[in-house]
């Protein structure tokens, strides 16, 4: 259920509104727009069809959400989420096309170095690189850990990029949060419920990729457990699903894309290596997720690809990379959109 303010509510009369709804066991959550402030009531909307919030001379209108995911749904916000990836201007959902770059994992400090400035200089506003990798095979390079961190915190003090990081585990997750500004739920873990909820309290921005068959319901429903542990800051990752489809390693859902920005208030990227396996298809891949109306990309890069301990198929190298953010700039400048920049 969402209690609608006037525009002229004074924060008295949001006070008295709160308290009403605490009063019957529910919980609220405050969203603050321009113009209006909502109210959005989580728990047994039952006992609120009881009382006369109407009666309220700050109240408007009072709208039910017949969805299963409450506090994702579009109505229970006043304006578009914007999540800040560091303290500076702009965030994710901000209108302007935001760009994630790095490799799959972080192999070496001289790697990760090279790999933060380059693709800041091409554009990029946040680096991202694999500390802890979960693989198919348990054979398979798996990150190097704790010294990762240490080499991605290094990256971020010398470019000013922000860390974007996958916690695989509970009892990773404050670990990593000493590091990263943006925790990655990956694909694998979209629904490990016990994950979502402690990344949900962590006090960091997460990003949150979609399943490998997962409806979008799922997914949003994933989203929704971060969101109820007071985290507001959750990002939407499409990586492509897992189809009958055999030519591409999985088939990006572009038709997620408009529809999550219609029903879902948070922020939407795609991410077009997984969805490619391929590194001469993510560019092209990734230039119609921009189109559809995506906030951002997520990309592997990597100084290089042919020698890479994980997903160097997928991966572009530093120039290809730059070459996708001057065709990401003709894109945006089409439809009216700028791309991004990272903080000085």
């Amino acid at each position: 259920m969402i209690v609608v303010l006037r525009p002229d509510a004074t924060e008295s009369d949001l006070e008295q509104v709160i308290e009403k709804i605490q009063e019957l066991g529910l919980t609220p959550h405050v969203s603050r727009g321009v113009t209006r402030t909502i109210v959005g009531c989580i728990g047994d909307e039952d006992r609120l069809r009881e009382v006369p919030m109407l009666s309220f001379p700050a109240v408007e209108t009072i709208l039910p959400v017949e969805k299963p995911y409450k506090l994702a749904a579009r109505e229970f916000a006043a304006g578009d989420t914007v999540v800040k990836l560091r303290e500076a201007a702009g965030g994710v959902g901000d209108g302007a096309i935001h760009v994630i770059a790095g490799p799959c994992s972080v192999e070496s400090r001289e790697m990760i170095l090279d790999t933060a400035e380059s693709v800041k200089q091409a554009g990029a506003v946040a680096l991202r690189g694999g500390a802890f990798k979960p693989r198919t095979s348990p054979y398979s390079f798996r990150g190097l850990g704790p010294q990762a961190l240490e080499y991605l915190a290094e990256a971020r003090a010398r470019t000013g990029l922000p860390v974007v990081t996958e916690v695989l585990d509970t009892r990773q997750v404050e670990v990593v949060a000493q590091t990263a500004d943006v925790l990655q739920i990956g694909a694998r873990n979209m629904q490990n419920f016990a994950l979502l909820s402690e990344a949900g309290e962590a006090g960091k921005p997460v990003l949150l990729k979609r399943g490998l068959s997962a409806t979008l319901e799922e997914f949003l429903l994933a989203a929704e457990y971060i969101l109820s542990r007071g985290n507001r800051n959750v990002i939407l990752c499409e990586r492509g699903i897992r189809t009958f489809e055999r030519a591409l390693r999985f088939s990006l859902d572009i038709g997620a894309v408009p529809f999550l920005k219609k029903e879902t208030h948070l922020p939407v990227v795609i991410d077009p290596s997984h969805a490619a396996g391929r590194r001469d298809l993510v560019i092209p891949i990734a230039l119609a997720g921009v189109a559809a109306g995506a906030d951002g990309l997520l990309v592997e890069t990597h100084p290089d690809p042919d020698r890479a301990r994980s997903d160097g198929d997928q991966s572009l190298t530093l120039g290809t990379f730059a070459s996708l953010m001057e065709q990401v700039k003709q894109i945006a400048a089409a439809l009216g959109r700028s791309l991004a920049t990272a903080a000085a």
